[in-house]
């Protein structure tokens, strides 16, 4: 029988559970899928903690790889035997199998491991919108990137070099701070030590960059403010020390007339056409090794509270996997 992590409240990793699962048969619509491996995001975390709704009792993950097993109904594009992998909505990837809609899946290329899937599908395509729609950036053009040694991090520094940029990376610690240089990171950044914005303003004349992507939230919204430049625009992705507080209009005229955006994945992959353009990208660079994922942390699927409790803690660095 299949195993999967569930929980039926929210709360710490300790609300999480490994039990026996019914898979059943798919519907229409749907593949059942075996993972070979499963992605641990933080926005996995923010389900458990009852940050992000979800209907208990409830699965836990958006992020797997693996073989089809079977399809349903009115499934065109794939058969039983595909390797694929996936990110997105519903919850259910901490299991060894699944059933799942087939609109989510992305064909994966023989060139690149289930493993290396799993622990950058979601990352890696994050990383595509944040440099490839977000913003009109020119080679030369300066950003700065917070937890620029974490798996969004990791992926973006060695693509925005890729595109000719200059990356400032802010960390939280010497160790960080080399996997955040090994990856191409021009200028690195302590947030623990350091007056960010002051050093940014530094680092660019007095000038500050057009743009700021930040995936920590609460902690650093203030400095990412005031490291833009004037017409800048501050990318809000993630909330890993909490969400940013409430805006007022009329800072961001003060400021400089800056913008603000707080995108989600789901809104940038829901078209089949541009979430094939994006995972081609994305799978061409990995493929052909101008992209290289590194899976720091690796967990039996079992064990995925530990997981969480690393991930919460900070003690993850650059990408991590589930194992099945």
């Amino acid at each position: 029988m299949a195993q999967a992590v569930r929980f039926y409240e929210t709360g710490g990793p300790e609300v999480l559970r490994w039990e026996e699962v019914e898979v059943g048969t798919p519907g229409p619509g749907e593949v059942r899928i075996r993972h070979e491996a499963v992605g641990l995001n933080f926005a996995d975390t923010y389900f458990r903690s009852g940050l992000y709704p979800a209907a208990l009792p409830a699965g836990m993950g958006v992020e797997g790889a693996g073989v089809i097993e079977a399809v349903g109904p009115g499934v065109d594009g794939f058969a039983p035997g595909d390797r694929v992998t996936y990110t997105g909505s519903p919850l259910g990837a901490y299991s060894t199998e699944r059933v799942m809609p087939a609109e989510h899946l992305i064909a994966l290329p023989d060139e690149i491991g289930f493993d290396v899937a799993a622990s950058m599908t979601m990352r890696g395509l994050t990383t595509a919108y944040l440099l490839r729609r977000i913003h009109p950036l020119r080679a030369g053009d300066t950003v700065l990137l917070h937890a620029a040694a974490g798996g969004v991090g990791s992926i973006f520094t060695q693509w925005a070099k890729l595109l000719g940029l200059t990356v400032i990376g802010t960390v939280s610690s010497e160790e960080k701070a080399e996997v955040a240089r090994a990856n191409g990171c021009d200028h690195v950044l302590l947030h623990t030590h350091e007056d960010i914005a002051a050093r940014v303003r530094e680092l660019t004349g007095g000038a500050g960059v057009p743009v700021v992507y930040d995936s920590i939230g609460k902690a650093t919204f203030d400095a990412s403010l005031d490291s833009l430049a004037r017409r800048g625009l501050l990318v809000c992705f993630g909330t890993a020390s909490g969400p940013v507080p409430p805006i007022d209009p009329m800072r961001l005229a003060v400021k400089g007339s800056l913008f603000v955006t707080r995108p989600a994945l789901a809104d940038y992959i829901a078209d089949p056409i541009e979430r094939a353009e994006l995972a081609g990208e994305l799978f061409a660079h990995v493929a052909a090794g101008r992209i290289r994922i590194e899976i720091n942390q690796r967990y039996e699927l079992s064990d995925a509270a530990r997981a969480h409790r690393d991930l919460e803690a900070g003690r993850s660095v650059g990408s991590s996997v589930l194992t099945v």
